[in-house]
């Protein structure tokens, strides 16, 4: 897959008061493929970069909203591995988000897709996380999928973990997420990277992609949660071609992801090792953008 960096945006917003380009980044979903989200944190840590804006999707929420808590790409880091890394401590967290009695497995009827995100959310991220919007320190933007009204809805203020949680509610696998009163799902089936919510709120808007697409041997038949999956993955990226033939970001990058899967937690450790190219791929298009503003500027 392509790494694109343009020069030229038509963004024209006041830079931040150290006069350098302002900033502002799309973390998309893909499940654990996600993890690599890390990467992008670390990166504009060490380059001193703070976004003045972040908008995420589903697992791109989650990440999203760590950075925008305050957390270092080395915090970041550490919970990711310790709470995904050990399979002893991920069925401690799912344990202690279990249904308290039979009448909550129960509720609308035993069905596929039980559990219950928010439950198991609020057990997996660490200790003090924001709860509400407006103890974020950098504006967000979660991107939900209305189920009913048939589009997408934007979360800015309000119950945090409500709107993370309803992001990152993969059918089939999660409950539907109830946010003052209708069922939201995965904010990644609408729209995969929210670079498009960013338009206009920073000199340099920055879009990670990680997707990502079926992987396997042509010989070999997908099962059916390949399917499943595989499936979403290709109505995603068909999602995101469309969205770049109208508007670009600045930056867009695709970490090297594809080879695992939606639910690979458990390789947390290798999705960070094999993805780890993209911190370059960051470093050289940031170095350029930012050549090309600051000239301009000049």
């Amino acid at each position: 897959m392509r790494n694109d960096v343009l020069i030229g945006s038509e963004h024209n917003v006041d830079r931040g008061s150290s006069g350098d380009p302002t900033v502002a980044v799309a973390f998309g979903g893909g499940g654990a493929r996600g993890v690599a989200h890390v990467h992008i944190i670390e990166v504009l840590d060490e380059l001193g970069i703070r976004p003045v804006a972040i908008a995420g999707a589903s697992i791109g929420a989650i990440m999203g909203t760590a950075m925008a808590a305050g957390m270092s790409g080395r915090e970041v880091r550490a919970h990711t591995l310790h709470a995904l890394g050990r399979r002893s401590e991920v069925v401690s967290r799912i344990w202690k988000a279990r249904p308290y009695s039979m009448g909550d497995v129960m509720t609308g009827g035993l069905r596929l897709g039980q559990f219950n995100i928010e439950r198991i959310l609020r057990a997996f991220l660490p200790q003090n996380f924001p709860t509400t919007f407006e103890q974020l320190q950098i504006p967000t933007q979660i991107v939900v999928t209305d189920f009913y009204a048939q589009q997408e809805a934007v979360r800015t203020s309000g119950d945090l973990i409500n709107a993370v949680s309803a992001s990152a509610a993969i059918p089939a696998l999660f409950r539907p997420v109830l946010c003052d009163g209708r069922y939201m799902i995965d904010g990644g089936i609408f729209n995969p990277v929210p670079f498009d919510h960013l338009a206009g709120m920073a000199d340099i808007v920055i879009g990670i992609d990680v997707v990502g697409g079926p992987s396997g041997d042509d010989g070999d038949q997908p099962s059916t949660m390949d399917l499943m999956f595989g499936a979403s993955q290709l109505m995603m990226q068909s999602i995101i071609t469309m969205k770049l033939k109208s508007g670009r970001p600045d930056i867009f990058l695709r970490p090297d992801v594809n080879r695992f899967r939606v639910l690979d937690f458990f390789k947390a450790d290798e999705i960070l090792e094999v993805s780890a190219g993209v911190r370059e791929e960051l470093k050289h298009a940031i170095d350029a953008v930012f050549t090309y503003h600051i000239k301009e500027g000049g």
